[in-house]
């Protein structure tokens, strides 16, 4: 197929590119940059220019594709609820390019939209449209299009990692240059789930190929991994003790990074593995940031 990939020069999108034309597929790769242009036409994909700040600009591009994938966010949290309802706008774009045909859309969300609560995993099958979380308006963008009968399925996220980076762990990392210490909020008990990248980027072939409306999926390797553990982690590869925070000072010790921080995000893949034959083999979270470079 020929697809159209947002994101692509991005950590998760560049190893998406390379697994979809690994398996025969043509890529069209949107960037914005000299430097993503150069980094697409090397690994023999087709360079589309554009932006999330310009949707008609990548409907555009879209409409000429047999597929799309939807990996780009803008990913300054400070500012997250304001690029969640922009990247609601971009998925309206790129379903509006695909209407009237079968071919699909698969976007990007969190597995913390599959949240049931009260510290269980989540799961695929679940749906809240009135999630707290401002992520929740990519999910209900991407319904909208499902209703108006555009082929569309949900990518969920955890933090998706290899040696480089470490989705919201990254940050973490930073902050702990910063400060001194590694830090978790109480107990650390909380959980985040994890995937790598490139058992990731086979699920989104994967994802594409299928071509289930309405499917969401969660590219998940293990289930929980204790924000304690991977503060511990921290310690060790930037040899800087570890510590915990009370969870009235966390504001003041993590910033932005606060709202995430004593979150609980555990979460199951075992129906996207059922239903795609899909199976994680990559390293795990903690064996990852134990082999990084500091």
């Amino acid at each position: 197929m020929r697809i159209f990939l947002t994101g692509a020069t991005g950590f998760i999108g560049s190893a998406i590119v390379a697994e979809l034309l690994q398996a025969g597929h043509q890529v069209v790769g949107v960037t914005r940059s000299d430097a993503g242009a150069e980094a697409l036409a090397a690994a023999g994909a087709e360079v589309y220019r554009g932006t999330l700040e310009d949707p008609k600009g990548l409907r555009d591009g879209a409409a000429k594709a047999e597929a799309v994938i939807h990996t780009a966010f803008d990913h300054d949290f400070s500012r997250f609820a304001e690029n969640c309802e922009k990247d609601s706008r971009v998925i309206a774009a790129l379903g509006e390019a695909l209407a009237g045909s079968d071919r699909p859309l698969v976007i990007t969300s969190g597995v913390g939209m599959g949240s049931p609560g009260h510290g269980e995993l989540a799961v695929e099958d679940v749906f809240n449209p009135g999630h707290q979380n401002p992520r929740i308006a990519s999910e209900l963008a991407g319904n909208a299009l499902l209703e108006a009968g555009i082929n569309l399925s949900v990518m969920r996220l955890p933090q998706v990692h290899d040696t480089r980076k470490q989705g919201l762990i990254s940050p973490l990392i930073e902050i702990a240059r910063q400060k001194g210490v590694s830090a978790y909020v109480g107990e650390g008990r909380n959980r985040y789930s994890a995937g790598h990248v490139l058992d990731a980027a086979r699920l989104y072939r994967l994802a594409v190929e299928k071509r289930q409306p309405g499917a969401r999926y969660h590219a998940v390797g293990e289930e929980g991994v204790e924000v304690r553990a991977i503060a511990e982690a921290l310690g060790r590869g930037l040899n800087l003790p570890v510590v915990s925070i009370a969870p009235e000072q966390a504001a003041e010790h993590f910033g932005w990074m606060a709202l995430f921080a004593p979150m609980d995000l555990p979460a199951s893949s075992a129906l996207t593995q059922a239903r795609l034959g899909w199976r994680p083999t990559g390293p795990t979270l903690i064996a990852d940031l134990d082999a990084m470079r500091y």
